[in-house]
């Protein structure tokens, strides 16, 4: 019964969901990690999406391969609008990145190509396009006694764990490089960082960009997923969520966002009956983190004082064991 609980299709939607907002979460993270403030992963969300979406279902192009180009795209709208936007700092900057997360959602309520506000729907699924390739292959569901859309939804939730495994990787590899370390010099103290040579503007312009295409990828991964988009999928309350991950989890470390993405998605379904005033809570704990915990509920000496505290405990029981 255990097994059949956890292979059920509903309880690995909310696991797959949980990988797509941690990978969305480090894309926030690494825009931050330059110490910009912005809130247009919304709407470099909706650009990757909306750009998979009309490639698979009007131009019949691979699944994977427009998910990319989606997540090229919504990078190549950062590169455009980051030279002007990125001399802002701070509000200014949060305030620029949502007018524009806004203008592109206004954009594709107009479009006859996406629909106007009824948006796409019929998308192609992941999880059908896996199962495909898997029945290519030889391997079917009813040879490992589960059903067709558990073998579905499984195939979707292992391919979303190797994915941000893969991206979990990558960025730690960025925080261990040089250019992790140039991001976290322009974070601490920006005009140190440009006095000590470094090309601040490049690497401001790179940290928006590769979030801005893991916010796109994202976004295409979110369609072919739901299999429905509509504009209002990528509003306000989404510029709110994506940033709620940061603020509620800390970005001084990855994990931070990450233990974000992870309580924010899972806290409606525990809290089902609730699922309304998902807002109101997300505010909520908001409020709590930014009055006792301002660098959020992860920082970067949380694990230091953790390991100080087990290697207290163990010192005092071998000193007792000594006595």
């Amino acid at each position: 019964m255990q097994t059949l609980d956890i292979l059920n299709p509903y309880n690995l939607q909310v696991l797959t969901f949980i990988l797509l907002n941690s990978i969305l979460a480090i894309s926030i993270y690494i825009t931050l990690s330059t110490g910009q403030l912005s809130l247009g992963h919304a709407g470099f969300m909706s650009i990757g999406a909306f750009t998979a979406s009309i490639l698979t279902k009007q131009a019949d192009m691979p699944l994977f391969i427009a998910i990319i180009i989606g997540g090229l795209a919504a990078g190549l709208i950062a590169l455009l609008i980051g030279a002007p936007t990125l001399k802002l700092h701070g509000l200014y900057l949060a305030i620029a990145t949502l007018g524009f997360g806004e203008v592109i959602r206004v954009v594709f309520l107009n479009m006859e190509i996406t629909n106007g506000a009824l948006g796409l729907t019929g998308l192609q699924s992941i999880g059908n396009y896996l199962y495909d390739f898997e029945k290519a292959m030889g391997l079917k569901a009813q040879a490992f006694g589960i059903s067709v859309m558990q073998m579905k939804s499984l195939s979707t939730f292992l391919f979303m764990l190797l994915l941000f495994a893969f991206v979990l990787f990558l960025t730690l590899r960025l925080n261990r490089s040089r250019l992790g370390r140039a991001f976290e010099a322009i974070k601490a103290d920006e005009t140190a960082a440009r006095a000590m040579g470094l090309q601040v503007n490049y690497y401001k312009m790179l940290a928006f960009v590769i979030g801005s295409i893991l916010a796109g990828v994202c976004g295409g991964l979110f369609a072919h997923i739901t299999t429905t988009i509509t504009p209002d999928d990528f509003n306000y309350h989404k510029v709110v969520e994506i940033l709620s991950y940061a603020v509620i989890g800390g970005s001084e470390v990855v994990w931070g966002p990450l233990f974000g993405a992870l309580v924010l998605t899972a806290l409606p379904e525990v809290l089902r009956g609730l699922a309304e005033y998902k807002m109101l809570m997300y505010g909520l704990i908001m409020v709590g983190v930014m009055a006792f915990r301002p660098h959020g509920l992860i920082g970067a000496d949380t694990f230091q004082k953790l390991f100080k505290r087990r290697r207290g405990k163990s010192s005092d029981k071998e000193a007792k064991g000594g006595v």
